[in-house]
């Protein structure tokens, strides 16, 4: 085969269809998402067939069970993935939005209206929902899409592919307005980060591998997903029952994904009285902790934490705890080691925690609540394309506004420049 002649078909075909979709009324595009969480539901068994193709060639690879997760699929959640259809044909159409009107003293009214963006891939790993969360948030904001999914939940993402986008065809929309490349070869990323003729953004989704490589090679623009080296802060002022509740679920409801919790900040005035019971907890939820040396003092059968483990995204059952003297302390450590993703102060007092939001620079910071609901779906935006951790365009989750642009339309009545 050849790969670049065929991934730059694939692209081209998805240029196609854009020109067409970005003018698709909204009638139209909720149709053809209700019809694609129909069919989903309806083929559910062909998919989670697909789907035990890839987690056994997981498991033979001795991938960690916390990722394996992540990768499988059962009627639950594709009932979620229809369910993200369905949600996101109920959202507003972000498309001719002006979000912004005034008029000039020559009589000019100009305005700024919201436009899709055009034609965006996506660059994933071994999450195929994301297959159809990119689709829907994609075909709803007017944009077509080129999903390029990694090797891990290939026959998972064909088979998803292949259903959502026979509904979306046959239900109006312009054929070719999502597409799916089908091979595994590392060389479709390479053509595909140099088609600025055919793709107007990419987003990587997945390990740093693929977000430093998509960065650093891209000639097309890029909007950055960040890894997640999330923090918990319990301050001197917080809640015990409340913070072990927090920290249980942002650890360990799903490690393996990007808002679970990387490393607990505990103030030193409250060490000793609430690091006991939280690390029996967590111990007997099968975490392993690595401590720093006041943790290790307080807490017995634990490991020593290094400074590569406050720097991990261990996507894992692992915790890095650390003692920390000051609510500044615990901000400078995260400003050092965060990724700018999530991050969570625990506490009762509201300066602290007005100080918290204020001095951490992150996407998403919390007062007394969890990192695992920085979330498209749990945010409302029905689903997400990933979470920025950049400034431009877009940060945080990335929902419909996320993917579009603006154009400015004016209107006169026969001016002209002096």
């Amino acid at each position: 085969m050849d790969i670049k002649k065929y991934v730059i078909e694939k692209c081209r075909l998805a240029k196609n269809a854009s020109r067409k979709l970005s003018y698709t009324g909204t009638l139209a595009k909720n149709k053809a998402l209700l019809n694609m969480g129909k069919a989903l539901l309806k083929n559910s068994d062909y998919i989670i067939d697909e789907n035990k193709k890839d987690v056994k060639n997981a498991r033979n690879k001795g991938i960690s069970e916390s990722l394996i997760d992540r990768l499988m699929l059962d009627d639950k959640r594709i009932e979620n993935m229809a369910n993200t259809l369905n949600d996101t044909a109920a959202l507003p159409d972000p498309v001719g939005e002006v979000t912004k009107m005034w008029k000039r003293p020559n009589g000019i009214r100009i305005g700024k209206m919201r436009v899709p963006l055009g034609t965006i891939g996506i660059i994933y790993e071994a999450r195929p929902n994301v297959t159809v969360d990119a689709a829907a948030l994609c075909i709803k904001s007017g944009n077509a899409v080129i999903l390029k999914g990694g090797s891990e939940a290939i026959n998972s993402n064909i088979a998803i592919y292949n259903v959502i986008s026979k509904a979306c065809e046959e239900s109006g929309i312009e054929k070719g307005a999502i597409q799916f490349i089908d091979i595994t070869d590392r060389e479709s990323v390479e053509v595909m980060m140099k088609l600025n003729e055919y793709i107007d953004v990419l987003i990587p989704r997945g390990g740093a591998g693929l977000i430093k490589n998509v960065v650093k090679n891209s000639t097309v623009p890029v909007i950055e997903t960040g890894l997640g080296n999330c923090h918990v802060y319990v301050d001197s002022d917080a809640d015990f029952e409340m913070a072990e509740n927090i920290v249980i679920n942002a650890k360990t409801q799903r490690p393996g994904v990007c808002n679970a919790m990387e490393t607990l900040l505990v103030h030193k005035d409250i060490a000793d009285k609430f690091l006991p019971h939280m690390c029996q907890r967590l111990k007997a939820l099968n975490v392993e902790i690595r401590g720093c040396d006041i943790t290790r003092k307080i807490v017995e059968d634990i490991l020593p934490a290094t400074d590569d483990d406050w720097a991990t995204e261990f996507l894992d059952l692992i915790l890095a705890i650390k003692v920390v003297p000051s609510i500044d302390d615990a901000i400078e450590h995260i400003y050092k080691y965060g990724t700018k993703h999530s991050e969570v102060i625990v506490t009762n007092n509201y300066f602290n925690s007005e100080k918290f939001l204020k001095e951490v620079d992150a996407a998403a910071v919390y007062v007394n609540a969890s990192s695992r609901f920085t979330d498209g779906g749990q945010f409302g935006f029905g689903g997400e394309i990933g979470i920025s951790t950049q400034k431009l365009h877009a940060r945080g989750p990335m929902g419909l506004n996320e993917l579009t642009t603006s154009k400015y339309i004016i209107y006169g009545d026969g001016q002209i420049r002096e």
